[in-house]
């Protein structure tokens, strides 16, 4: 159902678990050397350390100072989904604190994004909530019913976002992928991911890093050319 204050479509799809199990084995910044689309901004950062989220992401877009659908629409949420939340350009005014954070553990969602800063860290902690945020903010949304969207396309930190899309956030930061690029995306990952360990084992070895990736040859060329 859409009108001009409130565009709201139904959750989608679950990606297939077994994809979702071999995505959260790998790393944002592995899929970094290849893969070029749906990377949030660096400024976009984990509230807390050592989490790994791998899920379908379900999307929110609010304006500035009211969070009326973030309330309303997080009871549709649930285990599988990641939310993320846009806040239209607002980076000031925190709409995800501890009543949000504590409603979203209940329900078992996976995690959280908001493109925009977050409150009551400390509450976050307690309740042990994997959270991408800009960082903290005192000043906090109110229930102003001035409208959004829910399920809708969205941006964060200037990544393109649809509902259904794969989400793999951890340390290094938040990737959003296409559904129709994920089987690709995980071989490659996976590969990459091999190769790099037997790499790390040869630099414990003493193979230097230049010799190993080329990069002393490369040097060595253009000096001697």
């Amino acid at each position: 159902m859409s009108n001009l204050t409130y565009k709201m479509n139904p959750m989608p799809t679950p990606i297939a678990q077994d994809k979702l199990d071999r995505l959260a084995k790998l790393e944002t910044a592995t899929i970094g050397h290849f893969y070029h689309f749906g990377f949030a901004a660096p400024a976009i950062q984990p509230v807390l350390r050592g989490k790994v989220v791998a899920a379908t992401v379900a999307t929110l877009a609010i304006p500035g100072l009211d969070s009326t659908l973030l309330h309303h629409c997080l009871s549709q949420c649930g285990p599988g989904y990641f939310l993320a939340v846009d806040r239209l350009g607002d980076t000031k005014y925190a709409c995800w604190g501890g009543g949000v954070t504590r409603m979203a553990a209940m329900i078992g969602l996976e995690g959280g994004c908001v493109d925009g800063p977050h409150t009551d860290t400390a509450e976050i902690v307690e309740q042990d909530f994997a959270m991408w945020s800009r960082g903290a903010s005192p000043v906090t949304t109110r229930l102003y019913n001035t409208g959004g969207g829910f399920n809708v396309p969205i941006s964060i930190g200037g990544a393109a976002v649809l509902p259904g899309y794969a989400v793999l956030a951890d340390e290094s930061g938040v990737l959003f992928i296409a559904p129709e690029d994920l089987d690709a995306v995980l071989d490659e990952g996976e590969t990459k991911t091999e190769r790099g360990r037997v790499n790390e084992d040869k630099v414990s070895g003493g193979t230097h890093l230049g010799e190993l990736s080329g990069a002393s040859a490369m040097v060595a060329t253009r000096i001697s050319g």
